[in-house]
């Protein structure tokens, strides 16, 4: 069974500022619709059997997704969408929401903006929020890796802040999304050392001899067995991200270099990602005031 464990929900513009907006065209270039819409991302997921699904929230950086949006799109497809919700601990109330999104929304994990928000994953004053994640089971998720947006601190996204975090709540299930990119030497380093800290491997295909040398050091490092398939939904889609990884080694034709191991690369897109984040099967409940646009709107492409 393929899970993508790292999939959004955007409406686009109602989700961004005018400078997200702006500052997003270093990206691709141009002006990119970010609304994300079921049909179209399941036309590109194919081999994709369940998706973890989950909004944004990061007043500085201008992404705002309210997590009853997320829990109504998330219904209209209970058997395929799992919701995670997103908090923004440098914003008044984000205890009161976290207890909302697993209380009331039944959503099944956390989504964590660090650099976009502007707060650092091992601050003391987030203490509660790992306290949380490890009483009651939930996987906490962080972006970790660059970013186009100017003013969100790099300091803020580097690998090496998880390891304190994992140090002092072991139990917490942590992903660190995009394999830290360009950071994944520390990304691995982290990830080897701690039973329950893994790395997705989302956005990265379009890159592709940057991700050779990355998955080499996850062979060198042996630790396959640590990545999670993700594809980062609208900014590339689950099929372009298979296709991508499994013709990597194609490149190195006529060359000495070695080579992936495409065994253990299928077992990575293969692995029972549910059960190793204690994820079980329910269905989230749809606020009583979501309307029928919010719980079904929703497309695609950036990062």
């Amino acid at each position: 069974m393929i899970v993508d464990v790292h999939s959004h929900y955007f409406r686009y513009p109602e989700h961004f500022t005018e400078e997200f907006k702006r500052e997003s065209l270093r990206s691709r270039g141009v002006e990119i619709d970010l609304t994300v819409r079921w049909e179209e991302y399941r036309v590109t997921a194919r081999e994709c059997d369940k998706t973890i699904v989950f909004g944004a929230k990061a007043r500085r950086s201008g992404q705002w997704v309210d997590d009853k949006e997320v829990a109504a799109y998330v219904a209209q497809h209970p058997e395929r969408l799992i919701g995670f919700m997103c908090l923004d601990p440098t914003q008044v109330g984000w205890r009161d929401e976290m207890e909302e999104g697993h209380i009331n929304l039944k959503l099944k994990g956390i989504k964590l903006l660090p650099m976009y928000a502007g707060f650092s994953p091992n601050d003391r004053a987030l203490d509660d929020l790992w306290i949380y994640a490890s009483r009651h089971g939930l996987p906490v998720l962080l972006h970790t890796g660059t970013t186009f947006v100017s003013n969100a601190p790099l300091a803020c996204t580097l690998p090496r802040l998880i390891d304190e975090v994992a140090i002092r709540f072991p139990e917490v299930k942590i992903i660190m999304a995009h394999l830290g990119h360009p950071w994944e030497g520390e990304c691995i380093a982290t990830i080897r050392k701690h039973d329950n800290v893994f790395a997705d491997c989302s956005a990265l295909h379009y890159r592709p001899f940057q991700l050779y040398h990355s998955l080499m050091l996850v062979q060198e490092y042996g630790v396959w067995h640590k990545l999670l398939f993700g594809s980062d939904y609208p900014f590339t889609t689950v099929d372009a991200s298979l296709a991508g990884m499994r013709k990597l080694n194609d490149m190195l034709l006529g060359t000495a270099l070695p080579r992936l191991n495409m065994e253990q690369m299928e077992m990575m897109f293969q692995r029972d990602t549910l059960s190793l984040l204690g994820i079980m099967a329910e269905s989230p409940i749809p606020p009583a005031n979501a309307s029928p646009a919010e719980a079904v709107t929703g497309r695609r492409s950036l990062e």
